[in-house]
């Protein structure tokens, strides 16, 4: 297991990589093409499963809504007894509370959204106020999202500012940035961005808030995770990664799995420090693995709709 750091040197974040996007797209294409079967595909969607965020973040959401989905969290293995807890249910900082009651016992995590999710469009005192009220209410998990406006002005010692002032309203609650990647448009400031995460103190780098198109991608997450990759071995602390949004079947996921064991190696592979933000992808990954255990697929009906 590699070890974790402490930070030495902070980088002059105008000097970060520059990304080869062709040559990103055409490696991340490559995992696509691994072939996964029997024992090992069942074996890998159980980890998918174990990875997974369960999210409710609609305006409309209310109690009864949080606690639907926190006891389908809990209950996953109804269908097929054995299976893995999912590893967290993501909900408002006002729906905290009401999910930590309802997962009360069961080891699956509450994050919240936080800082304005999902534009960000808040000032750095409400950020914090934001972050401190989701913790003081239970949350494990933070998930906040970056100023992308600031990002774009080229203000990055603000957007690392931000980062630790938030991580630091954390606690003892383990914080994810998210950097919204269809926002920042180019892999050059995607590396940007998950630098500045990283050094700032993120414990995860997360792809997006999935209330914006395009959806996340395997090259996006491909130039995150070799991020994540080069500040380990600068720094010897790891970093997790949580992709999310447009991941909704089981067969992308277990690609994304393939990548990250290529590229960050298998102390990665758990939900301690690799999550999806996609809750659709529960069922699906729950239908294959009845196929693969009774050789017909069940109805999607068949399993709880979020």
């Amino acid at each position: 297991m590699p070890k974790t750091g402490m930070l030495t040197t902070i980088p002059d974040f105008t000097l970060t990589p520059r990304i080869d996007q062709v040559g990103a797209e055409e490696r991340a294409s490559r995992f696509t093409k691994r072939s996964i079967k029997k024992e090992a595909k069942v074996n890998g969607l159980k980890l998918v499963l174990n990875m997974i965020d369960l999210t409710t973040l609609e305006g409309k959401d209310t109690e009864g809504k949080v606690k639907q989905l926190c006891y389908k969290a809990m209950h996953l293995h109804d269908a097929l007894p054995g299976l893995p807890a999912v590893a967290a249910v993501c909900v408002y900082p006002t729906m905290v509370k009401t999910a930590k009651n309802a997962l009360k016992g069961s080891g699956i995590k509450v994050a919240s959204v936080a800082t304005g999710f999902p534009s960000g469009q808040a000032s750095r005192d409400v950020k914090i106020r934001d972050t401190r009220y989701a913790v003081d209410n239970g949350a494990d998990e933070v998930d906040m999202v970056i100023s992308r406006g600031k990002f774009h002005a080229g203000e990055y010692n603000y957007v690392f500012d931000e980062i630790a002032a938030v991580k630091e309203a954390c606690g003892e609650a383990r914080l994810k940035v998210i950097l919204e990647t269809s926002d920042l448009i180019t892999f050059d400031k995607i590396r940007r961005a998950s630098d500045i995460a990283m050094y700032a103190g993120a414990d995860f780098i997360k792809t997006a808030t999935g209330k914006i198109q395009p959806p996340s991608s395997m090259p996006v997450a491909l130039i995150m995770i070799e991020a994540i990759r080069d500040f380990y071995y600068k720094t010897g602390k790891m970093v997790g990664m949580k992709p999310a949004g447009g991941i909704s079947k089981a067969k992308v996921a277990l690609h994304y799995l393939v990548m990250v064991k290529e590229v960050l190696g298998e102390a990665w592979m758990n939900n301690h420090w690799f999550r999806f933000g996609a809750s659709s992808l529960a069922n699906d990954v729950l239908m294959q693995i009845m196929k693969e255990k009774t050789g017909v697929y069940q109805c999607a009906s068949y399993f709880s709709i979020d």
